[in-house]
């Protein structure tokens, strides 16, 4: 770390709370988590005891949460520069980043093992590699490397229903796969239309995020390209065994209005996003938020009509 991580690690922390204890383990991040690694359970084609399924929401929000943590003891010192992230808990001097620290990685080793303990091993080690990649390859490593820093890092948000799946199956198909990428694919046209209204954020932390290395007008080029593809693979899931006609409707109509969005974004110039403020691109970036909860929900829904005949093809 940083000077400025160590010296925000010496913040004291006699008056914090526990909403600034809580606030460590990014609960908006974690909802995300916990809805896609419950779609991932209840998708697959076996019934799971609802004490152990219960369970096994909670350990995996439990480790999103250590996630969170560990990002935050790590990135303090940007959080600090960042607009953004200032008011969070390390750098506004409400908890300790030793205190951080030691949060993340006892409940980092309480969820892998409590998981392993509740569902099976594949499950535990699932979560374990994912918080390692969250914590260790992105926040670490690629994060203030490169400019494909959330691309590959997205992968660590994408492993929810697939830890979801194996908790449930003990085995590993193609279906968690094809919602890790559907997660994997949105990551990068999600954060990159934030970074495009939010690019003096990531110029005074010196992240190298798309928008700062390569500029705006390549950022468009990259959010249409990602867009197209995800429509591609997100309708095409509507053929697989977790599809079916409602979430085959869903998809068309999402991806329709976010290529429109994204072909937008791409046509775009400096000048035309000064004089409104990035409107277009913050309507992209609100439209994403809404984007992938619904695909999943969509997917959780026909999961839970088949057993009536209803959902699936």
């Amino acid at each position: 770390m940083t000077d400025a991580s160590i010296n925000a690690s010496t913040a004291q922390s006699g008056d914090a709370e526990f909403g600034d204890y809580f606030a460590l383990l990014k609960p908006r991040v974690m909802s995300l988590v916990v809805f896609t690694a419950l779609v991932g359970l209840l998708a697959a084609p076996v019934s799971v005891h609802p004490v152990i399924g219960f369970c096994a929401i909670l350990f995996i929000a439990i480790g999103g949460g250590a996630s969170g943590a560990l990002n935050m003891w790590w990135d303090a010192d940007i959080d600090k520069v960042m607009v953004r992230t200032r008011k969070r808990p390390i750098p506004a001097g409400k908890v300790d980043g030793g205190e951080a620290l030691s949060l993340g990685l006892a409940l980092s080793g309480l969820s892998v093992i409590m998981l392993a303990l509740a569902t099976n091993i594949m499950a535990g080690a699932w979560l374990a590699f994912t918080i390692f990649f969250y914590v260790v390859v992105y926040t670490m490593w690629l994060k203030r490397l490169t400019p494909q820093n959330i691309v590959i890092g997205g992968a660590a948000g994408a492993f929810p229903p697939v830890i979801g799946w194996v908790a449930a199956t003990g085995s590993m198909t193609i279906e968690p796969w094809l919602m890790f990428a559907l997660t994997f694919m949105w990551t990068p046209p999600h954060f990159w239309a934030l970074a495009l209204f939010m690019r003096s954020d990531y110029d005074d932390a010196g992240v190298p995020m798309l928008t700062v290395t390569h500029g705006r007008p390549s950022t468009r080029k990259h959010i249409l390209v990602y867009t197209i593809l995800l429509a591609l693979l997100a309708v095409g899931t509507g053929f697989s065994s977790i599809g079916g006609a409602l979430y085959l409707a869903t998809a068309l109509v999402l991806n329709a209005l976010f290529l429109q969005g994204a072909w937008k974004i791409w046509r775009r110039d400096e000048v035309a996003c000064e004089a409104d403020n990035f409107k277009v691109e913050r309507s992209f970036f609100k439209l994403s938020l809404l984007y992938l909860f619904l695909h999943f929900g969509a997917i959780l829904f026909e999961a839970v009509l088949k057993p009536y005949g209803l959902g699936g093809w």
